[in-house]
C-alpha cells in the first residue's frame, strides 16, 4: 500500500534523528535505543557516516540515571552494550529535534504531541509505528540515502494511522518492566526487538543477521 504523503514536513538537515520515549528513561526507551543501535551495526557499517542519530528521554525522566540494571542485563543478553548511557527528562529541544519519536505508550505519545513543536505526524507508538510500516510496499520506499528512507517512512505512517486502527487499546503499546523481574524484563526486551527490526529493515533496506 502506498499512501500519500501529508502535508506537515519534518524537521530538515543533519542526520535521521529517532528519539525513544517511554517514562523513567532508565527501562524501555533505552532498551529501544540501544538494541536500535545493535540492529543498524549489524546492517549498515558505521551508521553510514552517522546518517542516523539515537536518542532517549522520559516524561519524568531519571536526570543522569544510568539503566535500570535488569534492563542493562537483557540488552547485552541480545548482544547491544548498554554501558555509558544516561537517562534524561524530555525537554522542548528534543522533540523539535527529532525527525521520529517513538513512544512506549499511547499516553506518552499524548505528552510528546502536547509539547507541540509540530510534532504530532512524526510522533508514534513503537509498535504503532512499525505496524504502519508494515504494510507499505517496500519497492515505493525511495533508494538512496537513509535520511530521505526515513522521512518518507514517517510521511507514509502519518498517511496511513487513520486508515489502519490498531486492534485493540494496549495493542500498540509496550508495558512498564520497572520493578519486575528478570524474565519480565526480558519478555520487554523481546518485544521491543520484535518491533525494532522491520522498522529497520524498511528503513535501511537490509535484514539484520
Amino acid at each position: 500500500m502506498t499512501p500519500p504523503p501529508p502535508s506537515e514536513p519534518v524537521p530538515g538537515g543533519g542526520p535521521f534523528r529517532i528519539l525513544f520515549v517511554c517514562t523513567g528513561s532508565i527501562c524501555r526507551s533505552p532498551i529501544a535505543e540501544r538494541l536500535t543501535q545493535l540492529g543498524l551495526s549489524r546492517r549498515l557499517a558505521g551508521y553510514e557516516s552517522g546518517r542516523i542519530a539515537l536518542a532517549s528521554a522520559g516524561t519524568w525522566g531519571h536526570e543522569g540515571a544510568l539503566m535500570e540494571p535488569f534492563a542493562a542485563e537483557v540488552v547485552r543478553e541480545f548482544g547491544g552494550d548498554p554501558e555509558d548511557f544516561r537517562g534524561r527528562e524530555l525537554q522542548d529541544e528534543h522533540v523539535a529535534e527529532a525527525d521520529l519519536v517513538l513512544t512506549a505508550t499511547l499516553d506518552h505519545r499524548a505528552h510528546v504531541v502536547s509539547m507541540g513543536h509540530a510534532s504530532g505526524l512524526r510522533t508514534f507508538t513503537l509498535k504503532e509505528f512499525t505496524r504502519l510500516v508494515g504494510v507499505l510496499d517496500g519497492s515505493a520506499v525511495p533508494d538512496g540515502d537513509l535520511v530521505e528512507r526515513g522521512r518518507f517512512l514517517v510521511r507514509a505512517a502519518a498517511a496511513l494511522r487513520g486508515r489502519l486502527a490498531a486492534p485493540g487499546p494496549e495493542w500498540d503499546e509496550v508495558a512498564d518492566p520497572y520493578g519486575s523481574p528478570l524474565t519480565v524484563f526480558r519478555a520487554c526486551a523481546s518485544e521491543i526487538n520484535t518491533a525494532i527490526d522491520p522498522m529497520l529493515t524498511a528503513l535501511t533496506a537490509r535484514t539484520g543477521m
